[in-house]
């Protein structure tokens, strides 16, 4: 354990001291990441995803994906990045498992709506009923500008417009959440009350609805622990979520019926184990989920870090937004 962190105690302890264990259901999301090329650099990016990343899901491990997931009873299909829809096999991708039954879920960031060559994007999900979950982790454009980019908040406003149109928040078929990051190193607020604050802003100045706002923690891996470091407050941080652990959100967490695939097929237990390489299988010959039996998957323990002290602090957080 590095100096840094020798203070916060290891995260299977804390669930030992609270008499608690994280264990598995039966898997009902399948959560792809796509690969890591993506138009913006985000400040508390977990992925270290941008425009210059070359790993990409090849349509080989599409179709070995597709041919597994065939003979599984997992409803939901969770598709993430990077930006999904830069995977050149991103269409083939979800009309396949449209056709196949499956909720699809797309973890779009909003701007590459009005990227030149994307424009399909916004009548693409509409077709195919995919839920959108949208990146927007402010009502307010120096909040998003200065997390996500400069004019990222107002391409994000007319992209979110241009998906109320066709339907996106209103029409109960075409499902529009958001998804808030705290900007720095704090907790997000209550998610009851922060969706309150959101659907009135947005619907006062611009016309926008949309159906339920997720409030996730940033997590302390990747390009949010650089820039911790960078301001000198990573300790501090590590101290806020050991602080704020909260038993309850144990049994919310997405590790518990979650499996996350990486662009080369690869199996993990969560997309934040994912970015630290915390894969299952030896580190030589990493498993892939084509391989995987689904009744020797739920017996499995659950790969562990300090990191996962983000997804219990306060009010909880997973890829569903708050779990208490």
């Amino acid at each position: 354990m590095s100096s840094i962190t020798q203070s916060i105690p290891d995260f299977q302890e804390t669930l030992a001291a609270n008499r608690l264990k994280l264990t598995r259901q039966a898997p009902r999301v399948l959560q792809i990441n796509t690969g890591k090329m993506c138009n913006l650099t985000c400040v508390h990016c977990h992925v270290n995803a941008g425009p210059h990343r070359k790993e990409i899901m090849s349509l080989d491990t599409v179709e070995r994906i597709l041919d597994w997931l065939q003979h599984t009873e997992i409803e939901i299909i969770d598709l993430t990045g990077g930006t999904p829809e830069m995977m050149p096999h991103f269409r083939y991708l979800v009309e396949r498992l449209r056709g196949m039954g499956r909720e699809v879920m797309d973890r779009c960031n909003l701007t590459i709506l009005n990227e030149p060559g994307y424009e399909w994007v916004a009548d693409f999900h509409a077709k195919h009923g995919v839920h959108i979950v949208a990146s927007m982790p402010c009502y307010c454009p120096d909040n998003v500008n200065a997390q996500r980019g400069d004019g990222v908040f107002d391409s994000s406003i007319q992209a979110l417009q241009t998906l109320n149109a066709l339907g996106y928040g209103s029409d109960p078929n075409l499902i529009l959440d958001l998804v808030f990051n705290p900007v720095g190193a704090s907790l997000p607020p209550e998610q009851a009350d922060l969706e309150a604050d959101y659907k009135r802003e947005l619907k006062t100045h611009f016309g926008i609805v949309f159906d339920q706002l997720y409030a996730i923690t940033n997590m302390p891996i990747a390009r949010f622990t650089s820039y911790l470091k960078r301001q000198g407050r990573y300790q501090e941080y590590m101290q806020l979520l050991l602080d704020h652990f909260n038993p309850a959100s144990i049994d919310g967490l997405m590790c518990r019926d979650t499996i996350s695939v990486g662009w080369q097929g690869e199996l993990y237990d969560c997309d934040f184990n994912q970015q630290l390489g915390m894969r299952h299988g030896d580190l030589a010959v990493p498993e892939r989920v084509w391989e995987l039996d689904l009744c020797d998957w739920q017996g499995r323990p659950i790969q562990m870090g300090q990191h996962c002290y983000g997804c219990t602090a306060g009010q909880g957080s997973s890829c569903g937004g708050a779990t208490v």
